[in-house]
């Protein structure tokens, strides 16, 4: 007899096949109490998360170490400083960025990896929300062991650099205070541009590949290029070197572009990464 016929009253046919394993996302108003639940649920996973204590230790420890590194080595001439005292003190963020870029694309790819996000997905059904969920948090915990990493790279520059010539840094002058707070925001630019990554590519090596080469590769092509001209262009759209325009508190107008406009080409990445992520988690298959 024909299966269809088998099947008791009322119950609906399966038509769909089996072209995913995961619902589509509904449609339905989301309520605040969702977003709760949302946000503790991945915040559970992300606690349990193995390594995320020392990836967050890490990021403080190198950018307080390779800032009092930088600020060690650095000497004011006889004659003048020419170097900047505040971004010397920050440089540690260069290297902080890297524990950023490995914590965030961890913390998504990781349930690719162990097959979890089938099981996220079908509990919560709401792609978009998952991955901003995820981006909120990822994003809060960089800001709080950026913002320790930062101030303590500022204090270690204001008590080393006067031995090395250099005058005092203000924490009230408006160039250093827009440094500090740039650089917070830089690194957490960092965060959600790997998660962006992180969720076009969901392999860990190969999106960790992926940041750390768009961030430090215009670098060494700054380096290799001979034309002033292209290498002011390759400067203008690297993420890196265009924010970290937003440390500069001498000769800021000498900069290809000014701080503010610097930071805002890696936020243009930023959020050219995490659109391409949220559309390929929601038309995808996972």
């Amino acid at each position: 007899m024909n299966d269809l016929a088998s099947q008791p009253p009322g119950v609906p046919h399966n038509t769909a096949g089996t072209k995913s394993s995961v619902a589509a996302e509904p449609t339905s108003p989301f309520s605040e109490g969702q977003a709760k639940r949302h946000l503790h649920a991945e915040w559970t996973k992300l606690r349990t998360q193995p390594g995320l204590g020392w990836l967050l230790l890490g990021l403080i420890a190198i950018t307080v170490g390779a800032s009092v590194t930088a600020a060690a080595v650095m000497t004011c001439a006889p004659t003048g400083c020419t170097q900047d005292a505040a971004r010397i003190s920050l440089f540690g963020v260069q290297a902080g960025q890297v524990l950023v870029t490995i914590l965030a694309v961890l913390a998504i790819t990781g349930e690719y990896t162990t097959g979890m996000i089938h099981t996220t997905l079908t509990a919560m059904p709401r792609r978009g929300i998952v991955l901003a969920s995820k981006a909120v948090l990822i994003t809060g915990l960089t800001v709080v062991a950026g913002t320790i990493g930062v101030l303590a790279s500022l204090q270690a520059g204001r008590l080393i650099l006067p031995g090395n010539g250099f005058p005092l840094l203000s924490l009230t002058d408006g160039a250093t205070l827009r440094a500090t707070v740039g650089s917070i925001l830089y690194l957490a630019l960092i965060a959600l541009l790997s998660i962006g990554v992180a969720a076009v590519i969901r392999d860990s090596a190969a999106a960790i590949g992926a940041v750390l080469g768009l961030l430090y590769l215009p670098s060494v092509l700054q380096l290799l290029i001979k034309n002033p001209e292209w290498e002011r262009l390759v400067w203008k759209v690297s993420p890196m070197s265009s924010g970290l325009a937003i440390q500069a508190t001498t000769d800021a107008s000498k900069l290809p572009l000014s701080p503010w406009a610097g930071l805002g080409v890696l936020t243009a990445w930023t959020l050219a990464a995490l659109l391409g992520g949220t559309l390929l988690l929601r038309h995808r298959d996972t």
